[in-house]
């Protein structure tokens, strides 16, 4: 371990994975992942002993069933309903409350993975995208004015404005990528005043899904990943245990100087070392 966190861990009875800078890194065209250490071994001890796990992402180009695959023939035991990306929650979102039609600013991959979630959408352009009753911003490294006019003449009607991420930057082989929904979504906030809600970690939202798919009491799951705004921030304020890596967007001495909303339980630099902490059965 890298940082004397000493917080007392609670026994373990599921676990929540970030994707890149945990297990893989992706390139920043998000066409090849390589694989990070200890990342197969690790699921695949899980996975033999029947405990609880589920990947999720704050990426939201593709849907599992497309995803899914590639991180397999890595060796990376992940079934595609082990596998979740924010347009996974903004489905559950989006249908609790009833939403009509959602106007998607996304690649093709988002409208596929939100029509199976169930949900009507409408690109900009098309016959009822400016009066929709929800606006969704995600992977959209395509978008161009026209999209961000639609979005916000949508908004401004009085659609509800959600992002799948509200982070500006992920880990890739290359260093640092640039989350294009925070972008987006802060363009649109920025013209009409609404600041989008996010549906992807950090939000209760994802971290009460992860509980859901899981059938595990949020207080019993232990969430790793490599972002202190993100996965951690999420494990802290719904109640889980954090476990940081070093092997993406943060060292250990950004980590060591993280407030204590973003501090983890425990740091790590390989997922190898996540056993000596006493967490898995």
């Amino acid at each position: 371990m890298t940082a004397p966190f000493t917080e007392s861990l609670r026994p373990a009875r599921g676990f929540m994975f970030d994707l890149d800078g945990t297990l893989i890194l992706s390139d920043k065209a998000l066409g090849g992942y390589q694989l990070l250490p200890g990342a197969v071994e690790l699921l695949t001890h899980l996975q033999d002993r029947d405990t609880p796990f589920l990947a999720l992402t704050n990426g939201s180009a593709y849907p599992a069933a497309q995803q899914g695959p590639r991180l397999r023939a890595l060796g990376l035991p992940i079934p595609d309903t082990h596998l979740f990306t924010p347009n996974s929650v903004a489905g559950h979102v989006f249908r609790e409350r009833g939403f009509g039609r959602v106007l998607v600013l996304g690649t093709q991959g988002v409208v596929d993975a939100l029509a199976g979630e169930g949900i009507a959408t409408v690109r900009p352009g098309e016959d009822g995208a400016t009066s929709a009753d929800a606006v969704y911003v995600a992977w959209h490294p395509e978008c161009g004015m026209a999209d961000i006019h639609a979005a916000c003449e949508a908004v401004l009607g009085g659609a509800g404005l959600f992002s799948a991420s509200d982070v500006p930057f992920f880990a890739s082989r290359s260093g640092r990528a640039f989350g294009y929904s925070c972008a987006i979504g802060g363009a649109i906030a920025r013209v009409t005043g609404q600041e989008p809600e996010v549906t992807g970690k950090p939000s209760l939202h994802a971290m009460h899904f992860v509980a859901a798919k899981l059938g595990v009491p949020v207080t019993d799951i232990v969430v790793v990943g490599d972002d202190p705004k993100v996965e951690t921030e999420m494990a802290r304020a719904g109640g889980a245990m954090g476990i940081g890596v070093t092997t993406g967007t943060t060292s250990a001495a950004e980590w060591a100087a993280q407030p204590d909303e973003r501090r983890p339980h425990r740091v790590i630099d390989n997922l190898a070392d996540l056993a000596a902490l006493g967490l898995l059965a």
